[in-house]
């Protein structure tokens, strides 16, 4: 399935750092957010539901993959 991304409005992680390891995330359409390696925009991107994105972003701010 390909997915549209063409107004894909891109945004830095807050949490990348200098080293230029670092995502960008696509949050601003309906269906899906996207993320990809901001040292490589043309490069492949993932592609998660809302609800899983926001579900994964709860369980990184709750610690759940702190090793």
């Amino acid at each position: 399935m390909q997915i549209d991304l063409a107004r894909a409005t891109w945004r830095k992680s807050a949490r990348s750092n200098d080293q230029g390891w670092c995502v960008e995330v696509a949050d601003n359409l309906a269906d899906v957010v996207g993320v990809r390696d901001s040292k490589d925009v043309t490069g492949p991107v993932l592609a998660f539901s809302p609800t899983d994105w926001s579900a994964f972003v709860g369980a990184a701010r709750s610690g759940a993959f702190d090793g």
